[in-house]
């Protein structure tokens, strides 16, 4: 199996290289960098067709070695441009044809996530890992704690361990209490907590608590070599990712990079 990584030839490229490469390096995967170029809309005459693609392959051929002169050496990648009618197709069509089993890409900066990523996170049948803005990683660095965002499925546990499993990581539990509106209700919390317990099993379990989900999150420690899983929407179709407006929020202040998981 491998990891394709939507590489985009902007300031969010060095992002995803960092976590791509720290994903590979623990789950002892290979990289296929892709760049996707989109076929152009509405066509033009044959010659101009065919200059405009040569223009825009040559860009992306260009952004490609940039890419590879970035790349960790102790990490196995191929790079690669494809075309469709979409950068979301593309990634998905070579997700598909690569058996891969996850999609890396870049938010479009804190707190925002650009259109290719948010169309990825409402289709993709595997996970899709998302770099933070200006993300780094250490040489040599690995996934060392997975946490899963526990919004009450014991599905997303399960997902969450499988992913920790294949990156050879520790797991945590950790659910957000925001409070905006509401006295903070500590019994309220205790019960929850033995609740999360119960679902967790051995698992570590945390608590983060604030009056906005920017604090909550911040409430939970963090540090490097930390990811953070969270789940689907339950509207989502069956296997595939589909994010939910409470993912969004985690996703939008998470320090750590992200993966979201298919129901």
């Amino acid at each position: 199996m491998t990891i394709v990584v939507g590489y985009a030839p902007d300031r969010r490229g060095g992002a995803v290289l960092h976590l791509a490469g720290m994903l590979a390096r623990s789950a002892e995967e290979d990289l296929v960098v892709c760049a996707v170029v989109p076929s152009p809309w509405p066509p033009a005459p044959a010659q101009v067709d065919s200059e405009y693609r040569k223009f825009l392959d040559g860009m992306a051929r260009a952004a490609l070695e940039r890419a590879r002169e970035r790349l960790p050496g102790d990490v196995s990648a191929a790079c690669l441009v494809h075309h469709a009618r979409s950068a979301p197709a593309g990634l998905l069509e070579v997700a598909k044809r690569r058996e891969a089993a996850m999609i890396v890409v870049g938010t479009s900066g804190h707190p925002a996530i650009g259109g290719v990523t948010a169309r990825l996170l409402h289709s993709s049948p595997v996970p899709v890992a998302l770099a933070p803005h200006g993300f780094r990683s250490r040489p040599g660095a690995r996934v060392e704690r997975v946490t899963a965002a526990f919004g009450g499925s014991e599905g997303l546990v399960d997902a969450a361990a499988a992913v920790a499993a294949r990156l050879g990581a520790t797991l945590r539990i950790a659910s957000f209490a925001v409070h905006a509106h509401a006295p903070f209700d500590a019994d309220l919390v205790e019960r929850w907590v033995r609740d999360i317990e119960t679902v967790a099993g051995q698992a570590p379990t945390v608590v983060g608590h604030g009056a906005s989900w920017e604090e909550a999150i911040d409430h939970v420690e963090w540090r490097d070599g930390d990811v953070l899983v969270v789940g689907s929407s339950s509207a989502a179709p069956a296997s595939r990712v589909f994010l939910g407006s409470r993912a969004s929020r985690i996703i939008r202040h998470s320090p750590v990079p992200v993966v979201v998981v298919p129901r």
